[in-house]
């Protein structure tokens, strides 16, 4: 009897501790999966000041934040991708950001990604 309570006890303890990583391994996702990110793509050839100005045109729509531009980008030949953080943006706000965004015969298109580049 005394045998069996301890092979209960292991397998109740290796339950707890298999659903305790589960639970942290899913918090660990979905904290990676929240970091998104709206990539702008020009069409080549335009300029870094029609990309700035796009950028600002379309900064205040709810739940996407400019991610603000590197120091270390030129400001006449540099070339910079421009970003909005769309971490606690719904579907509508991303909506109205691609709406803001296709108003712009120089931009081709908006693409949703990880923060990591995924």
């Amino acid at each position: 009897m005394r045998a069996l309570r301890r092979v209960v006890g292991i397998r109740a303890a290796a339950a707890v501790g298999v659903a305790a990583l589960a639970v942290s391994g899913c918090a660990q996702f979905d904290a990676a999966m929240g970091k998104q990110e709206a990539v702008v793509a020009f069409a080549p050839g335009t300029s870094q000041a029609t990309m700035m100005s796009v950028r600002a045109a379309c900064a205040k729509i709810p739940g996407a934040t400019a991610e603000a531009v590197p120091k270390d980008v030129n400001a006449t030949s540099g070339a910079y991708s421009i970003r909005y953080r769309v971490d606690s943006a719904s579907d509508a706000d991303i909506a109205r950001l691609s709406k803001c965004l296709s108003q712009f015969k120089s931009v081709r298109g908006v693409n949703i990604e990880q923060q990591d580049g995924s």
